[in-house]
């Protein structure tokens, strides 16, 4: 496993900086799979969506990050965040593109060698569903 550690700032939309930092890390190195360990940080705004719905939930507020998880992979991101805002309501989902740093967002990702993720159109679900392969 090898570690990189992203520290995004102010106006990045954090989804998009992450599949364009992973593209970067994956071409240089070589790696076809990666997780998000950890990621910390401020949101001035976030777009969730839910499993059953077609477009997400826009929050346009100061926000914590409180947890960032998921796969990357070079033909797409499945992404999970929580975050809450300043009375401390908590709000999760897929995080989608539109989800922009307000302070710092940092984040530890873990490059997997040795592995191959993909996404692929499951039937039974309708979605690009993560395939696992080793290499």
């Amino acid at each position: 496993m090898q570690v990189h550690v992203l520290r995004l700032v102010p106006g990045d939309d954090l989804r998009v900086s992450l599949e364009a930092a992973f593209a970067a890390l994956a071409k240089e190195h070589g790696i076809q799979a990666a997780c998000i360990v950890s990621a910390v940080g401020g949101l001035s705004r976030a777009v969730l969506r839910y499993a059953d719905k077609s477009s997400g939930s826009d929050i346009n507020a100061p926000l914590e990050l409180l947890m960032l998880s998921g796969t990357l992979s070079p033909d797409g991101a499945h992404l999970h965040a929580s975050v809450a805002d300043e009375h401390g309501e908590v709000k999760g989902g897929h995080l989608m593109p539109g989800s922009i740093v307000r302070t710092t967002a940092e984040v530890v990702i873990a490059m997997l060698p040795g592995w191959q993720f993909r996404r692929e159109l499951d039937a039974a679900t309708g979605f690009n569903e993560l395939t696992v392969r080793g290499r």
